[in-house]
């Protein structure tokens, strides 16, 4: 039998089959076994470059007839066969898409879990429309007891905008901007990003997160600092986390601490605390003869290093998804 008589021996196949369509599945059948990549079309199109040049113009004349006129009428049918099952029915036969499942970056997870544990201890979340990033010098640093060309101010490289706007480097003007706007009891937490002039290696970042907790009420003790913080340590490093504070200095509490946490042999600062300074307290209004409390504040990346064993803050911001897929 010659190419030619191939050709249409083919031709009567196809119509032969073609009138026993009445699916989907059939439909799909008969494309795949005509049609397809390693279809009878196919393979008779590999041979006709064994012919003349005449009967290569009228076989390819013949299969582009076929081709032509029978993907039309596959097309026709499956959208026929689609429209008789119902608008509801799925084509099996399209390629499914290839959806990726998303989690939460681990410092969100961290955040959700502190907040989680001191909104259980009565203190109420301050949103962001109340914490801005971009800050006054005044909430910053002045109102907490840090005066113009106080030494601490060193201890804060700070990204200033002008004299008097800055990124804050900590979230404790969130304490200062509270307690101007709400009269006593306070009792809020807050969590956010702060800024420092810092380099960027493995254990420090430009913009990092921290948490930081007030409470302001009469006859505030530092034991119930201390209590609240040991319950926290507990929430997240387990029952058997072992605590301590250790005296610290910071211009907006007095006395100030540093609380502990003991990893092994080695005592790991989680929280920098104390009890509020009277001048804070009378900067924003308050008597320290009748009001008195506490603030506390703790890095999230810190935490989040320690909980998921990682050496390295850049990760956090990496976005290499080889390494958020782990957690």
């Amino acid at each position: 039998m010659s190419i030619l008589d191939e050709v249409h021996s083919l031709r009567t196949e196809i119509e032969k089959d073609w009138a026993h369509i009445d699916s989907i599945e059939s439909l799909e059948n008969f494309r795949v076994k005509f049609f397809g990549k390693k279809g009878k079309v196919q393979d008779i199109i590999k041979k006709i470059s064994l012919l003349s040049p005449e009967e290569r113009r009228e076989a390819g004349r013949l299969i582009n007839e076929i081709k032509v006129k029978f993907e039309e009428l596959v097309q026709e049918r499956k959208e026929e066969l689609l429209a008789r099952l119902g608008s509801d029915t799925y084509d099996l036969y399209i390629t499914p898409r290839h959806l990726e499942v998303g989690n939460l970056h681990p410092l969100s997870k961290v955040v959700d879990e502190l907040l989680d544990v001191v909104t259980g201890l009565g203190f109420e979340e301050v949103g962001l429309n109340d914490a801005p990033d971009v800050e006054w010098d005044y909430y910053n640093f002045e109102c907490l007891n840090i005066p113009p060309y106080h030494p601490s101010r060193d201890m804060q490289a700070t990204f200033f905008i002008t004299d008097k706007m800055l990124l804050r480097t900590q979230t404790s003007p969130v304490q200062v901007r509270t307690m101007l706007q709400r009269k006593p009891p306070i009792r809020v937490v807050h969590a956010g990003r702060v800024y420092r002039v810092d380099a960027f290696d493995a254990t420090h970042a430009p913009c990092f997160y921290q948490m930081e907790g007030l409470y302001i009420d009469r006859n505030v003790s530092f034991a119930e600092l201390r209590g609240t913080l040991e319950v926290l340590v507990r929430e997240i490093f387990g029952e058997k986390a072992e605590f301590r504070m250790m005296p610290s200095y910071f211009p907006f509490t007095e006395p100030s601490a540093e609380g502990q946490v003991r990893f092994g042999e080695e005592w790991l600062e989680i929280f920098g605390c104390g009890m509020v300074h009277p001048q804070v307290l009378r900067n924003v209004g308050l008597s320290p003869e009748v009001w008195s409390g506490y603030a506390f504040g703790l890095g999230i990346e810190r935490i989040a290093m320690i909980k998921y064993g990682i050496n390295d803050i850049r990760l956090f911001s990496d976005n290499d998804i080889r390494f958020l897929r782990q957690l």
